[in-house]
Protein backbone atom coordinates (compact mmCIF):
# COMPACT_ATOMS: atom_id res chain seq x y z
CA UNK A 1 0.00 0.00 0.00
CA UNK A 2 1.16 3.92 -0.54
CA UNK A 3 2.67 5.54 2.54
CA UNK A 4 0.40 8.29 3.60
CA UNK A 5 2.06 11.06 4.81
CA UNK A 6 1.33 12.20 8.14
CA UNK A 7 1.40 15.34 7.76
CA UNK A 8 -0.91 15.53 5.02
CA UNK A 9 -4.24 17.61 6.43
CA UNK A 10 -7.70 19.17 5.09
CA UNK A 11 -11.28 18.50 5.35
CA UNK A 12 -11.98 14.33 6.05
CA UNK A 13 -14.44 13.83 3.04
CA UNK A 14 -14.11 14.54 -0.52
CA UNK A 15 -17.19 15.53 -2.49
CA UNK A 16 -17.96 15.72 -6.51
CA UNK A 17 -18.93 19.73 -6.89
CA UNK A 18 -22.35 18.57 -8.97
CA UNK A 19 -25.88 17.49 -8.24
CA UNK A 20 -28.24 16.06 -10.00
CA UNK A 21 -32.20 15.32 -9.66
CA UNK A 22 -34.02 12.86 -7.79
CA UNK A 23 -38.14 11.38 -7.37
CA UNK A 24 -40.30 13.53 -7.71
CA UNK A 25 -42.94 12.63 -4.60
CA UNK A 26 -45.45 11.80 -6.83
CA UNK A 27 -43.53 8.18 -6.98
CA UNK A 28 -44.07 8.14 -2.76
CA UNK A 29 -45.06 4.81 -1.71
CA UNK A 30 -45.85 5.59 1.90
CA UNK A 31 -45.73 3.02 4.38
CA UNK A 32 -48.70 2.58 6.79
CA UNK A 33 -48.91 3.43 10.29
CA UNK A 34 -48.39 -0.55 11.35
CA UNK A 35 -45.39 0.09 9.06
CA UNK A 36 -44.07 2.92 11.33
CA UNK A 37 -44.53 1.51 14.40
CA UNK A 38 -42.30 -1.51 13.65
CA UNK A 39 -39.46 0.25 12.01
CA UNK A 40 -39.05 3.82 13.77
CA UNK A 41 -38.99 5.39 17.11
CA UNK A 42 -41.22 7.75 18.45
CA UNK A 43 -39.09 11.13 19.40
CA UNK A 44 -41.14 13.54 21.68
CA UNK A 45 -41.26 17.37 21.12
CA UNK A 46 -40.55 20.06 23.80
CA UNK A 47 -37.96 22.23 23.64
CA UNK A 48 -34.83 20.78 21.72
CA UNK A 49 -31.26 22.52 21.68
CA UNK A 50 -29.19 22.73 18.58
CA UNK A 51 -25.38 23.59 18.59
CA UNK A 52 -23.00 24.00 21.67
CA UNK A 53 -21.29 26.76 23.81
CA UNK A 54 -17.92 25.51 23.37
CA UNK A 55 -17.06 24.92 19.91
CA UNK A 56 -14.67 21.10 18.95
CA UNK A 57 -13.99 22.73 15.56
CA UNK A 58 -14.99 26.52 15.61
CA UNK A 59 -14.77 27.46 11.85
CA UNK A 60 -17.91 24.85 11.96
CA UNK A 61 -20.47 26.63 12.63
CA UNK A 62 -21.12 24.46 15.96
CA UNK A 63 -21.85 27.46 18.26
CA UNK A 64 -23.89 29.06 19.69
CA UNK A 65 -25.84 26.65 21.98
CA UNK A 66 -29.49 27.45 21.07
CA UNK A 67 -33.32 26.43 22.34
CA UNK A 68 -35.39 25.58 19.96
CA UNK A 69 -38.89 24.32 19.76
CA UNK A 70 -39.29 20.62 18.74
CA UNK A 71 -42.60 18.98 17.10
CA UNK A 72 -43.13 14.91 17.76
CA UNK A 73 -41.43 12.89 14.62
CA UNK A 74 -41.28 9.34 14.24
CA UNK A 75 -37.33 8.47 13.23
CA UNK A 76 -35.72 5.01 12.06
CA UNK A 77 -33.96 3.60 15.28
CA UNK A 78 -30.98 2.89 12.65
CA UNK A 79 -29.59 4.29 10.05
CA UNK A 80 -30.81 2.77 6.48
CA UNK A 81 -28.96 -0.37 6.03
CA UNK A 82 -27.96 -1.96 2.41
CA UNK A 83 -31.17 -5.25 3.10
CA UNK A 84 -33.79 -1.82 3.01
CA UNK A 85 -31.90 -0.03 0.38
CA UNK A 86 -31.98 -3.22 -1.90
CA UNK A 87 -35.53 -3.51 -1.36
CA UNK A 88 -35.82 0.20 -2.56
CA UNK A 89 -33.84 -0.34 -5.57
CA UNK A 90 -35.86 -3.58 -6.36
CA UNK A 91 -39.03 -2.04 -6.49
CA UNK A 92 -37.80 0.87 -8.01
CA UNK A 93 -35.33 0.22 -10.44
CA UNK A 94 -33.55 3.51 -8.81
CA UNK A 95 -30.08 3.95 -10.36
CA UNK A 96 -27.91 5.46 -8.15
CA UNK A 97 -25.33 8.54 -8.54
CA UNK A 98 -22.53 6.30 -8.28
CA UNK A 99 -23.62 4.00 -10.31
CA UNK A 100 -24.15 7.11 -12.72
CA UNK A 101 -20.89 8.54 -12.32
CA UNK A 102 -19.16 4.88 -12.70
CA UNK A 103 -17.25 5.53 -9.46
CA UNK A 104 -16.79 6.46 -5.62
CA UNK A 105 -14.65 7.30 -3.38
CA UNK A 106 -13.00 4.44 -0.61
CA UNK A 107 -10.68 4.50 2.04
CA UNK A 108 -6.94 3.68 0.75
CA UNK A 109 -6.71 0.70 2.96
CA UNK A 110 -10.27 -0.91 2.09
CA UNK A 111 -8.72 -0.91 -1.99
CA UNK A 112 -8.01 -4.58 -2.92
CA UNK A 113 -4.82 -5.04 -4.23
CA UNK A 114 -7.14 -6.52 -7.68
CA UNK A 115 -8.18 -3.04 -8.26
CA UNK A 116 -4.62 -1.81 -9.30
CA UNK A 117 -3.57 1.32 -9.37
CA UNK A 118 -6.49 4.45 -8.12
CA UNK A 119 -6.32 7.97 -8.04
CA UNK A 120 -5.87 9.76 -5.11
CA UNK A 121 -7.27 12.90 -4.02
CA UNK A 122 -5.15 15.87 -3.15
CA UNK A 123 -4.60 16.79 0.34
CA UNK A 124 -6.12 14.05 1.28
CA UNK A 125 -5.04 11.23 -0.57
CA UNK A 126 -6.26 8.84 1.91
CA UNK A 127 -9.39 8.79 -0.03
CA UNK A 128 -9.40 6.87 -3.54
CA UNK A 129 -11.20 7.12 -7.01
CA UNK A 130 -12.55 3.29 -7.40
CA UNK A 131 -13.96 2.85 -10.59
CA UNK A 132 -17.05 0.42 -10.13
CA UNK A 133 -17.33 1.34 -6.53
CA UNK A 134 -21.38 1.57 -5.31
CA UNK A 135 -23.57 0.69 -2.74
CA UNK A 136 -23.36 -2.60 -3.71
CA UNK A 137 -19.72 -3.32 -4.67
CA UNK A 138 -18.29 -1.08 -1.38
CA UNK A 139 -14.80 -1.28 -2.79
CA UNK A 140 -14.61 -1.62 -6.33
CA UNK A 141 -15.79 -4.70 -8.59
CA UNK A 142 -16.37 -8.46 -7.06
CA UNK A 143 -15.58 -7.20 -3.77
CA UNK A 144 -19.38 -7.93 -2.72
CA UNK A 145 -18.69 -10.96 -0.90
CA UNK A 146 -15.76 -9.06 1.26
CA UNK A 147 -18.00 -5.99 2.20
CA UNK A 148 -21.69 -6.24 1.65
CA UNK A 149 -23.58 -7.49 4.65
CA UNK A 150 -27.49 -6.90 4.66
CA UNK A 151 -27.60 -5.65 8.37
CA UNK A 152 -24.81 -2.95 7.72
CA UNK A 153 -25.72 0.54 6.84
CA UNK A 154 -25.61 1.54 2.92
CA UNK A 155 -22.84 3.63 1.51
CA UNK A 156 -21.61 5.36 -1.05
CA UNK A 157 -25.21 6.87 -1.27
CA UNK A 158 -25.39 10.67 -2.37
CA UNK A 159 -28.17 13.20 -0.70
CA UNK A 160 -30.10 13.15 -3.74
CA UNK A 161 -30.22 9.32 -3.45
CA UNK A 162 -30.82 9.55 0.25
CA UNK A 163 -33.56 12.18 -0.75
CA UNK A 164 -34.91 9.46 -3.54
CA UNK A 165 -35.34 6.50 -0.72
CA UNK A 166 -36.80 8.83 2.27
CA UNK A 167 -39.62 9.82 -0.42
CA UNK A 168 -39.78 6.58 -1.39
CA UNK A 169 -40.58 5.36 1.97
CA UNK A 170 -43.22 7.93 2.77
CA UNK A 171 -40.49 10.05 5.37
CA UNK A 172 -37.69 12.53 4.49
CA UNK A 173 -34.05 12.98 5.98
CA UNK A 174 -34.52 15.00 9.31
CA UNK A 175 -33.15 18.61 9.60
CA UNK A 176 -30.19 19.23 11.94
CA UNK A 177 -32.26 20.60 14.71
CA UNK A 178 -34.47 16.89 14.73
CA UNK A 179 -31.12 15.62 14.22
CA UNK A 180 -29.34 17.05 16.86
CA UNK A 181 -32.85 16.51 19.22
CA UNK A 182 -33.35 13.30 18.75
CA UNK A 183 -29.20 12.25 19.10
CA UNK A 184 -29.43 13.61 22.47
CA UNK A 185 -31.86 11.31 23.83
CA UNK A 186 -33.30 13.16 26.05
CA UNK A 187 -29.76 14.31 27.97
CA UNK A 188 -29.95 17.63 27.36
CA UNK A 189 -27.11 19.54 26.84
CA UNK A 190 -24.18 16.87 26.06
CA UNK A 191 -21.37 16.42 24.30
CA UNK A 192 -22.35 12.45 23.20
CA UNK A 193 -25.71 10.41 22.61
CA UNK A 194 -24.29 9.07 25.86
CA UNK A 195 -23.35 11.82 27.99
CA UNK A 196 -20.00 13.14 28.65
CA UNK A 197 -17.36 10.30 28.83
CA UNK A 198 -14.73 10.86 26.20
CA UNK A 199 -14.10 7.70 23.61
CA UNK A 200 -10.26 6.51 23.78
CA UNK A 201 -7.87 4.30 21.82
CA UNK A 202 -7.56 1.90 25.00
CA UNK A 203 -10.58 1.38 27.20
CA UNK A 204 -14.10 3.07 26.70
CA UNK A 205 -15.63 2.35 23.07
CA UNK A 206 -19.57 3.43 23.04
CA UNK A 207 -19.08 4.37 19.24
CA UNK A 208 -17.30 3.06 16.33
CA UNK A 209 -15.16 5.74 15.57
CA UNK A 210 -10.75 5.38 14.73
CA UNK A 211 -7.96 4.09 17.27
CA UNK A 212 -4.46 4.73 16.48
CA UNK A 213 -2.70 6.94 14.24
CA UNK A 214 -5.01 8.47 11.41
CA UNK A 215 -4.83 7.24 8.38
CA UNK A 216 -2.45 5.03 8.56
CA UNK A 217 -2.95 2.28 11.67
CA UNK A 218 -6.04 1.14 13.29
CA UNK A 219 -5.97 -1.09 15.79
CA UNK A 220 -9.72 -2.08 15.43
CA UNK A 221 -9.89 -1.99 19.52
CA UNK A 222 -13.93 -1.23 19.52
CA UNK A 223 -13.46 -4.53 16.90
CA UNK A 224 -14.13 -2.83 13.68
CA UNK A 225 -12.03 -1.55 10.83
CA UNK A 226 -14.82 -0.13 9.19
CA UNK A 227 -18.30 0.24 9.26
CA UNK A 228 -19.86 -2.02 12.64
CA UNK A 229 -23.72 -3.22 11.32
CA UNK A 230 -26.48 -0.62 11.69
CA UNK A 231 -28.24 -1.75 14.67
CA UNK A 232 -24.67 -1.84 17.29
CA UNK A 233 -22.93 -0.31 20.38
CA UNK A 234 -26.03 0.72 23.10
CA UNK A 235 -28.86 2.91 21.99
CA UNK A 236 -29.34 6.55 23.48
CA UNK A 237 -31.72 7.42 25.83
CA UNK A 238 -34.68 7.65 22.63
CA UNK A 239 -33.88 4.24 21.34
CA UNK A 240 -31.23 5.20 18.40
CA UNK A 241 -28.09 3.30 17.40
CA UNK A 242 -25.01 4.86 16.19
CA UNK A 243 -25.99 8.66 16.09
CA UNK A 244 -21.99 9.14 16.02
CA UNK A 245 -19.40 7.56 14.36
CA UNK A 246 -19.83 4.19 11.62
CA UNK A 247 -21.37 6.50 9.12
CA UNK A 248 -22.09 9.97 8.35
CA UNK A 249 -25.52 11.12 8.01
CA UNK A 250 -26.99 13.41 5.29
CA UNK A 251 -29.83 15.74 6.80
CA UNK A 252 -32.31 17.92 4.56
CA UNK A 253 -30.58 21.39 5.40
CA UNK A 254 -28.03 23.26 3.07
CA UNK A 255 -24.33 23.56 5.25
CA UNK A 256 -24.34 27.46 6.59
CA UNK A 257 -22.27 29.16 8.64
CA UNK A 258 -22.64 32.64 10.13
CA UNK A 259 -19.22 34.09 10.70
CA UNK A 260 -17.49 37.21 9.90
CA UNK A 261 -14.09 35.28 9.28
CA UNK A 262 -12.84 36.07 5.76
CA UNK A 263 -11.61 32.75 5.71
CA UNK A 264 -14.90 31.00 6.45
CA UNK A 265 -16.75 32.62 4.05
CA UNK A 266 -13.78 32.31 0.99
CA UNK A 267 -14.41 29.04 2.20
CA UNK A 268 -18.42 28.66 1.65
CA UNK A 269 -18.14 30.41 -1.83
CA UNK A 270 -16.91 27.10 -2.78
CA UNK A 271 -19.89 25.63 -1.54
CA UNK A 272 -22.67 26.81 -2.38
CA UNK A 273 -25.48 24.16 -2.38
CA UNK A 274 -23.57 21.70 -0.21
CA UNK A 275 -25.48 19.70 1.91
CA UNK A 276 -25.42 18.82 5.74
CA UNK A 277 -24.38 15.80 7.41
CA UNK A 278 -24.22 15.28 11.03
CA UNK A 279 -22.20 12.51 13.13
CA UNK A 280 -19.25 11.29 12.33
CA UNK A 281 -17.98 7.99 11.19
CA UNK A 282 -15.61 4.94 11.64
CA UNK A 283 -12.90 7.21 10.27
CA UNK A 284 -13.07 9.90 12.67
CA UNK A 285 -10.56 10.46 15.60
CA UNK A 286 -10.22 13.35 17.83
CA UNK A 287 -6.43 14.03 16.62
CA UNK A 288 -7.49 14.72 12.97
CA UNK A 289 -11.33 14.88 12.94
CA UNK A 290 -13.40 15.31 15.95
CA UNK A 291 -17.05 14.97 14.38
CA UNK A 292 -18.27 12.11 16.24
CA UNK A 293 -19.93 14.79 18.63
CA UNK A 294 -23.39 15.76 18.57
CA UNK A 295 -22.62 19.40 17.66
CA UNK A 296 -20.24 18.22 14.93
CA UNK A 297 -21.26 19.00 10.93
CA UNK A 298 -19.66 18.70 7.84
CA UNK A 299 -21.01 19.26 4.09
CA UNK A 300 -20.43 17.95 0.69
CA UNK A 301 -21.91 18.62 -2.41
CA UNK A 302 -25.48 16.62 -3.25
CA UNK A 303 -23.88 13.81 -5.46
CA UNK A 304 -21.24 12.97 -3.24
CA UNK A 305 -20.51 9.51 -2.41
CA UNK A 306 -18.08 7.68 -0.21
CA UNK A 307 -17.79 4.43 2.31
CA UNK A 308 -18.81 6.63 5.50
CA UNK A 309 -21.48 8.41 4.25
CA UNK A 310 -25.22 7.09 5.14
CA UNK A 311 -28.57 8.31 6.44
CA UNK A 312 -31.43 7.63 8.57
CA UNK A 313 -35.19 8.84 8.07
CA UNK A 314 -37.93 10.51 9.97
CA UNK A 315 -41.42 11.10 9.70
CA UNK A 316 -43.68 13.52 10.55
CA UNK A 317 -45.98 13.19 13.20
CA UNK A 318 -49.15 11.61 13.42
CA UNK A 319 -47.82 9.20 11.35
CA UNK A 320 -49.06 9.24 7.52
CA UNK A 321 -51.56 6.55 6.77
CA UNK A 322 -51.45 4.79 3.49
Amino acid sequence: MTHIDDKIKGCCTPTRGETYNYFAAETISRPSSEDLSKHAVLIPGGKGLVGTQIAGIPDDGETPLRKVTMKPFWMSPTVVTNAEFAAFIEDTHYVTEADRFGWSFVFWSEVPDHIGATQAVQGIEWWRRVEGANWKYINGPNTMEDAFRPDYPVVHVSWNDAQAYAEWAGGRLPTEAEWEHAARGGLGDVTFPWGEVQPNDMSYFPCNIWQGKFPENNSKADGFGTTAPAESFEPNGYGLFNMVGNVWEWTHDTYKIKSLKKSVKKRLKSMTGFRLSKGGSFLCHKSYCYRYRIAARSGSSPDTTTAHQGFRVVWSCPPLAS
